[in-house]
């Protein structure tokens, strides 16, 4: 070690020494950034996971202001947009018809303080950048364990049985997908011979029959089959026994990744998958290993969406693609993403057809319909009172009232959300609440669009219109999350129009998280790395200003 490092390694410990305070914050900021790793890699996984790093997160940071040296408070332009509709949503649970139901639902309205924990936490861009990346590599893990349930398969697929097959008789048909008996798992049909066999109730089975849960074209009904039932004898194949003629292992099942839940992976694919294109897209020289990899994970997080059958969230993908080679890239890269992307239209029309036997859209279809119906009851709902307009019947309130408000048929179709962002805020909480949602949607779009549009050109020092010498190319991490963000965005929006992803909470998480590290790329990009750590407790403001004419993109 040099004379020069070690005096300065000397001098930072002794400062530190004499200054437990400063030592202390410089914990605190740390402990931020921790949480915000922790809660980049958990968000494709883990619900409960993430939400403790954002709360550890929030917490480090709120004590963070209370050491001094007092960090700078930055003001963002979403600020007022941000605030405003957790107020009115904050209202519309008091005048809520169900208060106790809809005052327990505003800790999901109050993950918007992710924007501030990450806007906030992040101070450089070394941080800032592999954050995202880590984000991108993260999801890739259940990519690949998607692919992998999808080459081994689920279940007992029946493709055909004999007439007289105790199976039929009880109800199974050639197609369905045998999951479990009596909640016990199966992989081939040795397993429910097993199961259906007079030693299995010595174990704890019962002595009538087995109940076996099927996967039919999303549906998952349940069949008993008596243990009296098997042909043959015992020595005879389990197939023979059973009547199945062939069988396969299941595949039909849509993907869920790690989550509970299809719409909630595909969702999350498509705000990943738009960051990686828009790494990819921002990514000077392509024909690297970086631009390789970044190719190979958009693949795979593509190839994951398509095998969730969700087709709100390929057509939100699909507009987010078109939107950031749009934007970013030259017209060249346009033509061939238009060349990709045909192919993949026509297979996820066949996967559509093959996995829920539906067309893309589709108004026979079942979805399609109840969704069609519950469009017209909401809005009519909406409608019937002024104070629906104003504040909403609150959150989580059609949840008591549907049969008396006359929602899902006066109650004899399944209940649910509404199936519509917009439609579920201005129902739950009210006119004003949704145009402040649409204004805080319009303000962080033109953030994005401006970032975007600036390209990956930084004057070194931060200020604009400073002085410095100026670098291509560097900072396309960031320009990357600009456009990733700018297109997932659009993508959110689009699948929103039927979906409720605004209620979706590990959707919602992703989402926030993303806002809050394009504000932070905003502040650096104005303030230089790092410039302002350590400062007193001042209030700073990054509005965007507009493109100066001459600027290079």
């Amino acid at each position: 070690m040099s004379l020069s490092r070690a005096g300065h390694v000397r001098t930072s410990v002794e400062t530190n020494t004499q200054n437990p305070t400063r030592s202390f914050a410089w914990l605190l900021e740390r402990a931020v950034v921790g949480c915000l790793f922790l809660f980049a890699v958990a968000a494709p996984h883990s619900i409960a996971a993430t939400q403790t790093a954002w709360l550890l997160a929030l917490a480090f940071c709120v004590a963070r202001y209370f050491v001094r040296p007092r960090p700078a408070v930055y003001r963002t332009p979403l600020d007022y947009a941000l605030l405003g509709f957790f107020i009115l949503t904050f209202l519309s649970a008091l005048l809520s018809y169900d208060p106790d139901v809809s005052i327990g639902k505003m800790r999901a309205a109050s993950l918007f303080t992710i924007v501030y924990a990450a806007a906030e936490g992040v101070r450089s861009t070394r941080v800032l950048r592999s954050l995202v990346l880590v984000l991108v590599v993260s999801c890739m893990v259940n990519v690949l364990y998607t692919f992998g349930a999808y080459a081994a398969g689920r279940g007992v697929k029946v493709e055909s049985l004999t007439a007289e097959s105790p199976l039929r008789a009880a109800g199974v048909r050639e197609g369905d997908t045998l999951l479990a008996a009596d909640g016990v798992p199966l992989g081939a049909p040795e397993e429910l011979v097993r199961a259906l066999s007079p030693e299995s109730t010595a174990t704890g089975g019962a002595s009538g029959g087995v109940r076996v849960q099927l996967y039919r074209v999303e549906a998952l009904p349940v069949v008993g089959i008596r243990r009296d039932s098997l042909l043959a004898d015992e020595t005879a194949e389990a197939e023979a026994r059973l009547g199945i003629n062939s069988w396969s292992r299941g595949r039909d099942q849509r993907a869920t990744g790690f989550y509970g839940h299809y719409t909630t992976y595909a969702e999350s694919l498509q705000l990943v998958g738009s960051i990686a294109l828009g790494l990819l897209v921002a990514l000077r020289r392509k024909r690297g290993w970086p631009g390789a990899l970044l190719a190979l994970a958009f693949a795979g997080l593509c190839g994951a969406l398509l095998l969730t059958v969700t087709r709100a969230s390929w057509l939100g993908l699909l507009l987010s693609a078109f939107v950031i080679v749009l934007v970013g890239a030259r017209r060249r890269t346009l033509l061939v993403a238009a060349g990709v992307a045909v192919p993949l239209a026509v297979a996820g029309l066949l996967v559509l057809q093959q996995k829920r036997q539906v067309g893309f859209i589709d108004t026979k279809e079942g979805s399609t319909a109840w969704r069609l119906m519950v469009y017209r009851e909401s809005l009519d709902l909406l409608t019937r009172e002024p104070r629906h307009m104003l504040v909403g019947v609150g959150m989580d309130s059609i949840k008591r009232h549907y049969r008396e408000w006359g929602l899902f048929d006066k109650g004899r179709q399944n209940w649910s959300h509404l199936h519509s962002t917009p439609l579920q805020i201005a129902v739950e909480r009210g006119l004003p609440a949704l145009l402040v949602w649409l204004a805080l949607v319009f303000l962080y779009a033109r953030l994005l669009w401006r970032q975007a549009r600036r390209g990956d050109i930084r004057r070194e020092g931060g200020q604009e219109g400073g002085q410095g010498t100026v670098r291509a190319g560097e900072h396309w991490v960031e320009r990357g999350l600009a456009l990733g963000a700018f297109g997932g965005l659009v993508g959110f929006l689009a699948s929103g129009m039927v979906h409720y992803n605004l209620g979706d909470s590990e959707v919602v998480m992703i989402f926030y998280f993303l806002m809050g590290l394009a504000l932070a790329a905003e502040r650096l990009g104005r303030t230089g790395e790092g410039a302002q750590e350590g400062r007193g407790p001042h209030v700073q403001s990054f509005e965007t200003p507009d493109l100066r004419r001459g600027e290079r993109r």
